[in-house]
């Protein structure tokens, strides 16, 4: 058998997982395995950043899955600062920066997401951060080594949130700049609210409901404020936590079709359904919501290395198929632990669901057990059935993990009544002896039945 070529477009959670996946049921004699990184580093953790920042995690290394050496040691090639700039599905071919055709057999395209960019006048000035490669950690890092002491963030999603942090920590004043009514957009409003208010509590300035309009300039362009149409808020760097869509760019030039959010249209293995030879995972592809089977786009890492991997194994040989996901996710701020998974109350809506909530107050521990503090668990089910659809949980050190319970039923299909009536574990160091997930369950599964 001759020996074919794999190629991966983008080096980092989806792509690497594809070639090592890919690497490990094939040898060497029969796939070549190229990587392209237009950046300088492969296999990074993008979540860990903001960590970095706060000094939370002490070195950019620390954040460095594996570096090109230790993938060129397994036998799969990495070329960073080399940037794909054309794909030619027809020949086989693509064509980097430097000009060079490199043919493939099989490709990969695992381009990542693109940083959404609303159209504010100075928002790609001088003292404006993202939040999405390890040089912008040390760019913002940098400047605060120089002595910042203000700081706007733009955007109350997981990222955002997560930088006001530890921006606070790092001993900045910290206000943070919503377009929407309320941080956590994932969350019910109810929830969402309880996260604004704890953010209040923190001494983080919160101003929900105002886009923000101009980042205005000092007399060298670089950002000194950020002005909504409320007023004005200065700083001396903004940072952006705006979300991220897929990047596509290079995908719909090559003429592979998109699917309707707008990322690469595949099928459960990871393969475009308009080019069988080529597969796309991560950020930049097209996924579906395991609850209601409609077409998603969700930017998580865990997807991005499941899909990964997925598309790595049908290249390697071995059947493989990606599950649909939940939007399950977690997050803190300050003390505050936040996880959701499954459908909020508006996606339930969308998708035509008959359903009904509840929510729960209880603690994290044996109330009497030191260290515990409050959890309030809200949940979504399906009237009549019974249906688990959701679940949304706040509260301090030990809430939070929690809603994988929770995701682990909706991965199974379990209703509140099976939940409910779950084996789960008890201690009074670990939780009161109904836990908050059974309690919950039991309750939304007699609103339902109601």
């Amino acid at each position: 058998m001759s020996q074919q070529r794999l190629v991966v477009i983008g080096g980092d959670a989806a792509g690497m997982s594809a070639a090592a996946q890919a690497r490990r049921l094939r040898s060497v004699d029969e796939l070549d395995v190229v990587v392209l990184e237009q950046g300088p580093d492969v296999s990074f953790s993008a979540c860990g950043i903001p960590y970095w920042v706060g000094d939370t995690v002490g070195s950019r290394e620390e954040l460095i899955a594996r570096t090109p050496a230790e993938f060129a040691a397994g036998d799969i090639e990495v070329r960073t600062g080399t940037r794909a700039t054309e794909v030619d599905l027809d020949a086989g071919v693509v064509v980097t920066g430097g000009g060079e055709r490199l043919g493939w057999d099989r490709l990969v395209v695992a381009t990542g997401g693109r940083p959404s960019r609303p159209p504010v006048p100075g928002l790609d000035a001088p003292g404006v951060h993202g939040v999405h490669r390890l040089a912008d950690g040390a760019r913002i890092r940098g400047v605060l080594d120089g002595g910042a002491r203000r700081a706007v963030v733009l955007g109350g999603g997981y990222i955002g949130l997560e930088m006001a942090e530890q921006l606070q920590g790092r001993g900045l004043e910290v206000t943070v700049v919503l377009a929407d009514d309320l941080p956590m957009q994932s969350l019910d409003p109810d929830m969402g609210l309880r996260v604004c208010e704890h953010l209040g509590s923190m001494g983080i300035d919160v101003h929900p409901g105002e886009a923000a309009r101009e980042i205005e300039l000092d007399g060298a362009g670089t950002a000194r404020a950020v002005r909504t149409d409320a007023g004005s808020y200065a700083c001396d760097l903004v940072v952006l936590g705006l979300g991220m869509g897929p990047e596509v760019a290079l995908a719909d030039a090559a003429g592979l079709q998109l699917g309707v959010t707008g990322a690469i249209d595949v099928d459960a293995t990871q393969r475009s359904r308009s080019h069988r030879q080529v597969s796309a995972a991560g950020d930049c592809a097209q996924t579906f919501s395991r609850i209601t089977g409609e077409a998603a786009h969700v930017a998580l890492g865990t997807h991005a290395n499941r899909q990964g991997r997925v598309a790595g194994s049908v290249i390697g040989g071995r059947p493989a198929r990606f599950g649909g996901v939940l939007g399950t996710a977690i997050t803190k701020v300050g003390d505050l632990e936040i996880g959701r998974t499954g459908l909020s109350s508006a996606e339930a809506e969308s998708a035509g669901f008959a359903y009904t909530t509840e929510t729960v107050q209880s603690t994290t521990r044996a109330g009497y057990y030191p260290g515990a503090t409050g959890i309030t668990v809200k949940v979504l089910a399906e009237r009549g059935s019974g249906r688990l659809l959701g679940a949304q949980v706040l509260g301090g050190a030990g809430a939070g993990k929690r809603v994988d319970v929770f995701a682990t039923a909706l991965w199974a299909g379990l209703t509140t009544d099976e939940l409910a009536a779950a084996d789960l574990s008890y201690a009074p160091p670990f939780s009161p002896v109904y836990d908050p997930v059974s309690v919950a369950a039991r309750v939304a599964g007699r609103s339902s039945r109601g």
